[in-house]
């Protein structure tokens, strides 16, 4: 994942809105305002905005608590308002929530009347205030503007932060809400990103060729006044140009975006469709949680790198070396049981890479398979030739041919050991010692080898024992060529992709 695109309620602000307060219009005061604006809310569909209001006239004690809701008409983004009919003290009244042209457009207000709220709204909302309306009306009068509502979710303390370390990884991270464009640009500017666009001029582009979306959804930081069918938009437009997308997102109409893309990222609290559409489920509110996908992933990413380095490299060395030696020297170096013996102990080893430490890379990976093959090869290459070298001092200096027994203990050391030591420099990228393995892969590299030291002392069934230095000699012999040579050979080799990320851990 390159990119990530963050819903801002909830993932880059507190999504806790609160309401900072008030401009009454003439006749009204700052409670009128609170007070009709709760009379619009309800508790029931958890909606951040009239959760505001709620807690707002609690706060002020402006209700009475006798107030009856006998029909409520919630927030849709075709109607851009709420609105509610209500008894309050033997009068119906009917009040209204929402966007300010919505709103002042109901109410009956002329162009110029609108222009001036706006231009009002607009100075709010650069400081990042969310501006909304209030109307009302007594039983069959008609509307009323009561006034505006100021509220502010604030970015959550962390969220800069965080940016600064996705873009660190690699990552870029472009902002979605359905807020006002200067309430947008406050908060990128408050969060370090850069240039913010409305969705309207991102659905204008979709009628001008392909690629001048693309350029655009590219070049901007955010994205205002997005209606969820956006989302999706945003999410085609990276991809053709070559991205693979993250999106988070928490509601149904969230859902088609979160299956487009690559990493769909359900935040936490969200419903169970969007849950289902995506890939991750966060169980923590913020950017922290997708720092940490990143990273674990591309730590997974790196142990099947080590793994697929390692299997292709060992798979090499004990094919070639069996049937080398057979045809050299006429015997079957090995015997079943000592191949047994191999696949077995060297398994758990394999097992174990599954919780060794690594270091995720620093940028996005992708799988260019041909330097990863490459480099097994070479290293199964090597090996064989230094493990077949190191058989023909065996069978030179200790006459391993006249003793089938302690020829097949000899090759088996051989083989372990080779692997052993191998796994200590596949693990790392740079120089072997630059990292310690876990825990659990030392372990199990020290019972290999311990083990294997054993049944070189003692032997076992058909595997004859070696005397303690034949034994020492394979040791170092291994560990010499491993964890010098062919470390060095694989650092070397290394050192000429720097662009190539699969071989940069």
């Amino acid at each position: 994942m390159d990119v990530v695109c963050a819903d801002k309620t909830g993932t880059l602000t507190m999504n806790r809105l609160s309401l900072t307060g008030a401009l009454p219009r003439p006749g009204f005061t700052d409670n009128d305002v609170v007070r009709d604006g709760a009379l619009a809310s309800t508790e029931a569909n958890q909606d951040p905005i009239d959760l505001a209001f709620l807690r707002a006239a609690r706060e002020r004690q402006v209700l009475q608590g006798t107030e009856r809701t006998y029909s409520f008409t919630p927030f849709s983004p075709q109607t851009r308002r709420t609105e509610a009919l209500v008894e309050s003290g033997r009068r119906k009244i009917r009040v209204m929530k929402g966007a300010l042209r919505t709103v002042a457009e109901a109410v009956g207000l002329d162009a110029s009347a609108i222009e001036a709220l706006e231009a009002r709204a607009t100075e709010e909302a650069q400081k990042g205030v969310r501006v909304l309306a209030v109307a009302r009306a007594d039983g069959d009068e008609p509307l009323q503007l009561v006034g505006l509502a100021l509220l502010y979710d604030a970015p959550r303390p962390d969220s800069h932060q965080l940016i600064d370390e996705l873009r660190s990884l690699g990552v870029t991270v472009k902002m979605l809400t359905g807020d006002a464009l200067p309430v947008a640009r406050e908060v990128a500017r408050e969060l370090g990103l850069g240039e913010v666009i409305r969705g309207p001029e991102l659905r204008a582009a979709q009628n001008a060729p392909t690629a001048h979306a693309a350029e655009l959804v590219q070049g901007s930081s955010g994205f205002a006044e997005m209606f969820p069918e956006d989302k999706f938009l945003v999410i085609e437009s990276l991809q053709a140009a070559g991205h693979v997308v993250g999106m988070t997102g928490d509601g149904v109409n969230d859902a088609p975006a979160l299956r487009q893309a690559e990493v769909g990222i359900a935040v936490s609290g969200a419903t169970d469709v969007a849950k289902g559409a995506a890939s991750v489920v966060l169980t923590t509110e913020g950017l922290g949680g997708i720092i940490d996908l990143v990273k674990n992933g591309r730590a997974i990413y790196q142990r099947v790198l080590t793994w697929i380095v390692n299997k292709v490299s060992r798979t090499i060395l004990k094919s070639g070396f069996v049937v080398i030696a057979f045809l050299v020297t006429g015997k079957f170096v090995i015997s079943a049981l000592g191949m047994i013996l191999l696949v077995f102990m060297t398994d758990f080893v394999k097992i174990a890479l599954s919780t060794d430490n690594v270091r995720p890379s620093q940028k996005p990976e992708t799988w260019n398979i041909g330097p990863l093959v490459t480099l097994a090869v070479l290293l199964g290459l090597v090996m064989l030739i230094e493990a077949l070298g190191l058989l023909a001092i065996g069978w030179q200096r200790f006459d391993l041919g006249s003793d089938a027994g302690r020829l097949q203990t000899f090759t088996f050391q051989t083989l372990l050991f080779f692997a052993l030591f191998s796994i200590v420099s596949i693990r790392e990228r740079r120089a072997f010692w630059a990292s310690r393995p876990s825990t659990v892969l030392a372990a199990a590299l020290l019972a290999d080898a311990f083990l294997g030291i054993l049944i070189g002392i003692y032997g076992l069934a058909e595997l004859r024992p070696l005397p303690l230095a034949q034994t020492a000699l394979i040791v170092g012999f291994a560990l010499v060529c491993s964890l010098g040579v062919n470390d060095f050979i694989k650092s070397a080799f290394i050192a000429r992709y720097p662009k190539r990320a699969p071989l940069q851990g």
